[in-house]
């Protein structure tokens, strides 16, 4: 095999190892909120990370750490209640990543005993990766309520050509 062989090579799995990092970190937000763990959900962030979930804005690893422990989210937890993530649109530009996902929060109906849907929104989440790995700098949640700030979420994830043929997505800084 040839050394330009090898380096491609290298270069492929290199993504593909950022590409299941990535979705490693989108996967254990619902995991972590959902068990209470507030640590375990700020250290998905930077120190100085951001998640706008309008119209409140969490900047900063306590900030988000001290929304799992609030009395809303220990409300909904202790009541029954799942984060869910869609399948993630990733893109990666060197050592940054846009990924966009929906979201969902099912909440537990004890007077039905059953489950309903509270929410759908989508998700653009942004990474940097750090010494430590990849690490989320904002995650900006928008609801799918029929308002335009959702679907401009959206179609930015779709709106110009991937390079590498993974179908279409803006690229990260582009």
């Amino acid at each position: 095999m040839t050394d330009d062989r090898i380096a491609a090579l290298e270069r492929r799995l290199a993504e593909v190892e950022d590409r299941l990092a990535l979705l490693q970190i989108v996967a254990a937000y619902g995991p972590a909120v959902d068990s209470g763990s507030a640590e375990a959900t700020a250290a998905l962030w930077t120190e100085d990370g951001v998640y706008d979930t309008f119209p409140v804005v969490l900047a900063g690893k306590a900030a988000i750490a001290g929304m799992v422990t609030g009395e809303l989210h220990q409300g909904l937890i202790n009541s029954g209640a799942a984060h869910l993530i869609g399948i993630p649109h990733i893109e990666l530009a060197g050592d940054t990543a846009v990924v966009t996902t929906y979201s969902q929060l099912v909440l537990r109906d004890n007077e039905t005993d059953s489950y309903r849907s509270w929410r759908t929104g989508v998700n653009r989440w942004e990474f940097a990766r750090t010494p430590q790995g990849w690490r989320v700098t904002r995650r900006v949640n928008r609801q799918l309520d029929g308002t335009p700030e959702g679907r401009a979420i959206l179609g930015a994830a779709v709106t110009a050509s991937d390079s590498r043929g993974y179908g279409h997505g803006s690229r990260v800084g582009g």
